[in-house]
């Protein structure tokens, strides 16, 4: 199957386009078309993660569970939505933790392509959405999908940081080998939780602290 999707993960995981799994995942997505669902993200930024920041770039994985259902929201990053879409809470909470961990002003943009830019692969478990209904996707094969890229960045990288933020993130845990990479875990921003955990966990200061012991450059989080 010829997927549109960057280079080097079109390389990394071209076994997968084939597998009968992903060609279920193209079936139902077109049979949605026909039956005028409506789809988030556009089709254009399914992949959008992994074309803002190719294979042999990653430095950081930020693992989410479906895109936002919202309209306008989606654009295909975890936790991120376009310039000018109001940051939604679970991003609003990331924001305050970044302000007590490094000092970082709060933005008002919600858009982390920066953050993709420079390495950190903004990666949701489920790469589509029904439009206001939250996990209608989530048992169409994605996560073969996503549970196979973790497994691809295990494989082949090393010193990987993962941020596994709340339970759901964390059963992917099992994926990645921890002798190669470092895995930071949290309970998930969700206003629901964010106090359980999230704040006060330093992942973003921790994250640069264990790229900087391997020579690589911070991130810069600011955005």
């Amino acid at each position: 199957m010829d997927v549109k999707i960057e280079a080097s993960w079109k390389e990394a995981l071209h076994q997968e386009f084939s597998r009968p799994y992903f060609g279920e995942i193209s079936a139902f997505l077109k049979t949605e078309k026909m039956q005028n669902k409506v789809i988030y993200p556009p089709g254009a930024l399914i992949f959008n993660a992994f074309d803002k920041t190719p294979f042999d770039e990653v430095k950081v994985v930020i693992l989410g569970q479906d895109p936002y259902h919202g309209p306008g929201q989606a654009m295909g990053l975890s936790f991120s939505v376009p310039e000018g879409v109001t940051p939604p809470p679970s991003l609003v909470n990331i924001y305050k933790e970044l302000h007590k961990d490094i000092g970082m002003i709060i933005p008002k943009t919600g858009d982390l392509t920066p953050w993709s830019k420079q390495g950190v692969l903004l990666l949701n478990a489920v790469l589509t959405v029904r439009a206001n209904e939250p996990a209608s996707h989530s048992k169409v094969g994605w996560m073969s999908f996503t549970d196979a890229v973790i497994r691809k960045i295990s494989d082949e990288k090393k010193g990987v940081v993962f941020l596994l933020w709340g339970k759901f993130a964390q059963e992917k845990q099992i994926l990645i080998d921890e002798t190669k990479h470092h895995v930071l875990k949290a309970a998930h921003p969700s206003p629901f939780s964010a106090d359980k955990g999230f704040f006060g966990c330093k992942h973003f200061s921790k994250t640069n602290e264990l790229l900087a012991k391997q020579g690589l450059d911070p991130i810069d989080w600011t955005v």
